[in-house]
């Protein structure tokens, strides 16, 4: 409707522009015309004639342009504003800001009983709730709460896989959480690392909760010295079941930030953080990048075509504390835009994630594939607030304790992090 309206006020105004000029050039005509014929009829009173007919022109032009001005003056102020109009029709989830919201979460930590207790922070005694009490606006489009009705709905005899680390099994916990407003499933299957799988009967619905840090192969047990990453190889708890999956959410973790050892073609490459060996020192987005390479590689030269979702780096905010070597995050309210930059390191991952996504993605619209980016991390990163911190424990302050443990990686359940499922719902289910 505005770029109608915008279409049509120019037209008006170009014919009013027209008009006006016409007008002008034919008081013009008319006064050469006059002189004309004064100079035939009497010479010596051509010279006040003129001048009379230059004041006259004169006072008829500037007439002209203050109607002018008059005409466009209101057009002229609400251009922006159409312009504005025009540019918000493109819709982009990640760019926004976070704004008050007055009703609180779905559910809470009485009605859901999925989370893990270390994001359990009403329980553990987090004494502020305003952190709940906030909504993702994206710019250019409305971002509506989630609808768990309507997912279940949408996943009716379908599967879903989220892949990742810790910070994916909050999210999965969350998610269980706001989809227990309509349905509570059983968890089926849980192994030592924790991974589940969780069955909606009513739905033939089922997530799976896989856990792979890496998205690629590694090992970390007791009697080794150091973790060891094989890039080469993808991990095969994910990769096992992977033509069960209709949809998947991925993302790579905070665990490539870790010391370790890393290989290719089973010999050693090079080691991430050990300044106490002689290897190679090879960066965290190196093997990151090349653990998602071989994730797309395989993803896109698959059969089995599932929607897959490439879920952006997840912030933390760790502070120095008042204590020596404490790190902390106690912040009540989100940043304001602007006032956090992000942590370089975390940037770089980003970068990465984008870089290897955009191939995929065109890769997979010439094989029928659709990979779409769940680009949560700035919205994440303007939300300090909506960590445990001191509260990953039971009243973490009773007997008089000060310096306590924060945790300032994973997400209080409810808390921002049930925003991540409001905007994957937004670009799963049209």
């Amino acid at each position: 409707m505005g770029i109608k309206f915008y279409k049509l006020v120019t037209f008006r105004g170009i014919v009013a522009s027209y008009t006006l000029i016409a007008l002008f050039c034919f008081e013009c005509r008319t006064a050469a015309m006059a002189d004309n014929i004064e100079v035939l009829a009497s010479a010596p009173l051509l010279l006040r004639e003129r001048r009379k007919s230059i004041s006259l022109m004169l006072f008829r032009f500037i007439g002209i342009v203050l109607l002018a001005v008059a005409t466009f003056y209101p057009f002229v102020g609400n251009f922006s504003s159409w312009t504005g109009a025009v540019k918000n029709e493109v819709c982009d989830l990640s760019v926004g800001k976070w704004i008050p919201k007055p009703e609180g979460p779905l559910y809470t930590n009485e009605t859901c009983d999925y989370m893990a207790s270390y994001t359990n922070c009403l329980k553990n005694g987090r004494p502020d709730g305003g952190f709940l009490h906030w909504k993702w606006q994206p710019n250019g489009c409305d971002l509506p709460p989630f609808d768990p009705l309507k997912f279940l709905n949408a996943m009716r005899n379908k599967s879903f896989a989220l892949i990742g680390d810790s910070v994916f099994r909050n999210h999965a916990r969350s998610l269980l959480c706001l989809l227990s407003v309509v349905a509570k499933a059983d968890e089926i299957y849980h192994d030592r690392t924790n991974s589940g799988i969780f069955y909606y009967s009513e739905y033939n619905f089922t997530i799976y909760d896989i856990w792979s840090p890496f998205l690629v192969s590694y090992k970390l047990e007791r009697n080794l010295p150091d973790l060891e990453l094989y890039l080469d190889v993808l991990d095969s708890q994910w990769t096992k079941y992977y033509d069960k999956y209709d949809y998947i959410l991925m993302s790579g973790s905070h665990w490539f930030y870790r010391r370790a050892v890393i290989y290719e073609n089973n010999k050693i490459i090079g080691c991430h953080y050990c300044p106490d060996l002689e290897l190679k020192n090879i960066d965290t987005d190196v093997p990151y990048r090349k653990a998602l390479e071989l994730t797309f590689k395989f993803i896109t030269a698959s059969e089995h075509k599932p929607f897959v979702v490439l879920r952006t780096w997840s912030p933390n905010h760790f502070e120095d504390g008042e204590f020596p070597g404490s790190r902390i995050c106690n912040k009540t309210e989100p940043f304001k835009e602007g006032k956090i930059n992000g942590d370089p390191a975390d940037l770089l991952m980003r970068s990465v994630e984008i870089e290897e996504f955009e191939k995929a993605a065109a890769i997979g619209e010439k094989n029928g594939l659709r990979i779409e980016l769940l680009d949560t991390y700035h919205l994440s990163l303007l939300r300090p607030d909506g960590h445990p911190g001191a509260y990953r424990n039971y009243h973490p302050f009773d007997g008089g304790k000060k310096n306590v443990e924060n945790d300032c990686i994973h997400w209080c359940v409810p808390g921002p992090i049930d925003t991540w499922s409001e905007l994957l719902m937004k670009i799963v289910i049209p």
